[in-house]
């Protein structure tokens, strides 16, 4: 069994904000610093650390994160890019490491500077000028592969979503958000999360289209943050923490990237032998307030337990690190019983993860 032992992130900022002058590193290193020192692990015990990023230009994001953070030379840093389902994927990933017997005390999670984001170019064969482009390619077929709002969009008129029922859970979404401030390692001045206000339905109903009912205010606005967690073997654990019941990552139509989720949560309550009325806790990725509510009505779960603190669209999704945020808020949210967080990602895919204290 795995364990989660230690939980910490950084406030999540809109783009252009506090942390806009900061790189990666900047914005990663003292989060996991501070999460070895809230576990009483020393750096000299980390066996290998974890990073999801989407955004980058490679380079390795994690071996750049683990040597600005003082761990051993020897860790070596490993890179995720699963798009908005990084984060958790890399606690996945953790986890087998450290129930395999490969490792004993793993670093894992995400960070995404959208501020700091390279700028896109594809190249022209021709011998042209090279062509600006904002969203990368998740499937080989044009017809295919949607943009994001419009596939939430879609989704919304095939499930008879409204756009006053996608505010509503915006407005919520808000009201829930508190401070956090237990969770968050001060950065920049930033020690909550900035961006949760109180929303009122009137605002909501002013707010700019982005697509059919998806507005700017039931779609989380893009965002800068680091979130890691610390994935230990039993016996480091000592009995502390969360452990790790299960998770699942699995493909689905990428045409409909939002409804992915469902399928993972299923597989990982199935295999755990849990139903989904156990659940204590549930952290839901809230790209969009329509992909979130099918996804809590797909997967059967009680929507009172989920996002009791608030969810993205009161803080912001820093894509490669908003799965790992799900995981930290879980930790502080689920104080007793079975935990779930999970994660939907462009191209049809989607993340589970199941704890329990």
């Amino acid at each position: 069994m795995s364990v989660i032992l230690a939980a910490r992130r950084t406030a999540v900022v809109p783009w252009g904000g506090a942390f806009s002058r900061l790189e990666i590193e900047d914005l990663a290193a003292p989060v996991v610093q501070a999460l070895l020192t809230e576990a009483g692990i020393s750096g000299g015990q980390v066996d290998e650390l974890i990073c999801a990023n989407a955004l980058g230009a490679g380079g390795n994001p994690a071996r750049r994160v683990a040597l600005a953070a003082g761990l051993p030379e020897r860790v070596a840093g490993l890179s995720v890019d699963r798009q908005c389902a990084g984060g958790l994927d890399a606690i996945l990933l953790a986890r087998a490491l450290v129930e395999s017997g490969a490792a004993e005390v793993v670093v894992a999670g995400g960070v995404e500077s959208y501020s700091r984001r390279p700028l896109r170019l594809r190249t022209d064969p021709e011998g042209g000028p090279a062509v600006a482009y904002e969203q990368a390619r998740f499937t080989p077929w044009a017809d295919r592969d949607p943009g994001m709002a419009e596939a939430a969009e879609a989704l919304a008129l095939r499930l008879g979503i409204s756009r006053a029922a996608q505010d509503l859970w915006a407005v919520q979404s808000h009201a829930k958000a508190r401070v956090c401030a237990g969770e968050i390692v001060a950065l920049a001045g930033q020690q909550r999360d900035v961006f949760a206000r109180g929303l009122s339905l009137a605002v909501a109903a002013r707010a700019k289209v982005v697509c059919g009912s998806i507005t700017a205010a039931n779609a989380a606005v893009a965002a800068d943050a680091a979130a890691f967690v610390l994935v230990v073997s039993d016996r480091i654990a000592a009995g502390r923490g969360l452990r790790i019941l299960g998770g699942a990552t699995l493909g689905g139509d990428p045409v409909e990237p939002g409804l992915a989720p469902v399928a993972a949560i299923r597989a990982v309550l199935e295999r755990a032998g849990v139903s989904a009325q156990r659940v204590a806790v549930a952290e839901i990725m809230e790209a969009y307030a329509v992909q979130a509510m099918a996804c809590v009505a797909g997967a059967g779960l009680d929507g009172a337990r989920v996002n009791p603190g608030g969810g993205a669209l009161a803080r912001g999704h820093p894509i490669g690190a908003s799965g790992a945020v799900l995981a930290v808020r879980l930790f502080y949210e689920l104080q007793a019983g079975i935990g779930l967080a999970a994660i939907a990602a462009a191209g049809g895919i989607g993340t589970a993860l199941l704890v329990e204290r």
